[in-house]
């Protein structure tokens, strides 16, 4: 798998892979990365990249030659990626799909965003992280390969650490504690569900279920009405 992020700011790229899994995983050469400079895409006599909007406002927009010179290699080779809040969020089941793909550049926009012809021409998916506004694309970016590459073989030093996370079956995790128990049996209160302490995995997965329900209820009733709505279609399923 090859990561690609085209950006106008490598430098805020690179350094997050130099530490922790994802260091990791790029030694062992689990994954690649390449990072483009949009600048270098750029005809102009002064490099630059971005264009008035047609018909006026506030705010440049990333041209589209630009953009056009640094994709049209791409095209049917990478799987390109544009990171915009005007575009569809982006799930925890579109990371597992994606970690199947084995090219994918993230193209990353700044000033008002991109010539929408770029992604007509050249996007294959546009994503959002979520409704809200950054300075640009790279944050976006990042958090989506992360996503991603934690679905890699080998990524994660435990296989079993994507078994049962957030977002699976329309839930979020149940509550996890730390084993370390001292300081707060000092206190005498605050202690963790005593299930969790008596070793029977057949009463503490029924009880991390049903916080997970509990959890998933009160931070996003949402996703615990999808939810209802699966359980009840799959306890349904077959009595007809």
């Amino acid at each position: 798998m090859i990561f690609r992020f085209l950006t106008l700011f490598p430098n805020l790229i690179t350094p997050y892979f130099q530490e922790s899994i994802l260091k990791n995983a790029l030694q062992k050469k689990l994954f690649e990365i390449e990072v483009l400079n949009l600048f270098d895409f750029s005809a102009h006599p002064h490099k630059k990249v971005d264009d008035a909007q047609i018909g006026g406002g506030a705010g440049q927009v990333i041209s589209l030659e630009v953009l056009h010179h640094a994709l049209h290699r791409l095209k049917g080779k990478s799987h390109i990626i544009f990171l915009t809040p005007c575009a569809k969020p982006f799930r925890h089941y579109d990371s597992i799909r994606l970690a199947q793909k084995t090219d994918i550049t993230f193209v990353c926009g700044r000033y008002e965003g991109f010539d929408e012809r770029a992604i007509e021409l050249y996007a294959d998916e546009v994503f959002s992280i979520g409704d809200f506004i950054l300075t640009g694309g790279e944050l976006s970016a990042l958090a989506l390969c992360d996503c991603i590459a934690r679905h890699i073989d080998g990524v994660l030093g435990n296989s079993q650490s994507l078994d049962g996370e957030s977002f699976q079956n329309h839930l979020l995790e149940a509550p996890v504690f730390s084993k370390s128990k001292t300081f707060l049996q000092k206190n005498g209160k605050n202690l963790a569900p005593s299930e969790y302490y008596k070793g029977n995995h057949s009463i503490m997965q029924g009880l991390k279920e049903g916080l997970a329900v509990s959890k998933t209820k009160y931070f996003r009733p949402d996703l615990f009405q999808k939810w209802k709505i699966t359980n009840h279609n799959l306890n349904n399923k077959g009595k007809k």
